[in-house]
């Protein structure tokens, strides 16, 4: 083992070790801290005794609270990788599968999906995916051969469809006038609120396998972020792993779009901050975006479900209310 590589582990060990524990700290809290006014010290007594644990709250924590966290640590996860992919594919820090006009376009489908009656997987989850890639190939399509604005390209026709999937978006439920009205909205802003065990193991097993895939292309897309003349030379095959990570990612965030609705700027603030943090190397990015951003969902949810004083609120609210100005402050910045 050279000394580089074994840095290289040595590195990667202790960043894993210090995400996951905070990961399983917020996951703490978020299972235990609700409405119903029970705490750490509940949920202690919940796995240490179950027979004598209070029923109702039993089910609060175990039915309702942990599948929703589940769900929100993996959606978090999936989205900011899914900005770390995009910023590194398309060599622009302000890309993300949001502001790209992937998740709108994946939010058609998944509303068509609705509209249809078709059943939340597979029939959802894969109307979802055909929108989303409909929409990365029309943005690939409009920014090709651009000369002028060359490097803002790819983001300037991400907005624009972006804008175009919020006008169809706005069109459908205009057109919906029955009981599906109300939660299609509600699931639009993002909502976690519905995550149950089997949809969030659904959900596991369609991340997963994208999770190890982009693992496996980390020191690529090292390789492709020093140039395209690096990469040939070193034996990377550019088209074809583009063409892998693109599908890959795209079918990552439309299997989130599908269970729990359009959730933005996640893929913008996580792989920034831990940019800034760790350096460049995606072999210490990629854990650290799963772990660092399954945590920093988590931790939206809990505030939009315990910020209001009665009921809750979506969880994108509060993610496009860190990630919109931060947004801004990135892109006054990449002008410069």
């Amino acid at each position: 083992m050279t000394r580089e590589h074994s840095n290289i582990v040595n590195r990667l060990s202790k960043v894993s070790l210090l995400l996951l524990m905070v990961l399983v700290l917020v996951m703490l809290l978020g299972v235990s801290i609700g409405s119903s006014g029970s705490g750490v010290t509940s949920l202690w007594h919940i796995v240490r005794d179950q027979d004598q644990a209070d029923p109702m709250l039993f089910t609060i924590i175990w039915k309702l609270r942990l599948p929703r966290v589940l769900l929100a640590a993996l959606v978090g996860a999936a989205l900011s990788l899914g900005g770390l992919v995009f910023q590194a594919l398309l060599r622009n820090p302000l890309a993300e599968p949001y502001i790209l006009g992937i998740s709108g376009g994946s939010a058609i489908g998944a509303i068509l999906g609705i509209l249809l009656g078709l059943s939340q997987f597979p029939g959802i989850t894969l109307t979802s995916f055909a929108g989303s890639l409909t929409t990365l190939l029309l943005i690939i399509g409009i920014s090709a051969g651009q000369s002028i604005l060359q490097k803002n390209a790819l983001l300037l026709s991400g907005v624009m469809v972006n804008a175009f999937c919020s006008a169809v978006i706005m069109f459908l439920v205009s057109m919906t006038h029955d009981a599906r009205l109300h939660n299609i909205i509600f699931w639009l802003m993002g909502d976690l609120s519905l995550g149950n065990m089997q949809h969030t193991g659904i959900l596991a097993m369609a991340l997963i396998p994208c999770f190890v895939i982009i693992f496996w292309f980390s020191n690529t897309m090292n390789l492709m972020l020093m140039g395209k003349e690096m990469a040939l030379s070193m034996g990377v095959n550019i088209k074809r792993a583009t063409v892998i990570l693109l599908i890959t990612t795209s079918l990552m965030v439309s299997a989130c779009v599908s269970q729990c609705g359009l959730i933005g700027f996640v893929g913008l603030v996580i792989p920034h901050l831990f940019r800034l943090i760790l350096g460049s190397d995606h072999r210490i990015l990629l854990p650290a975006c799963v772990m660092g951003g399954g945590a920093y969902m988590v931790v939206c949810d809990l505030l939009a479900r315990t910020l209001p004083q009665h009921g809750e609120m979506p969880a994108g609210v509060i993610t496009a209310l860190i990630g919109a100005p931060l947004f801004i402050y990135l892109l006054k910045r990449s002008g410069r």
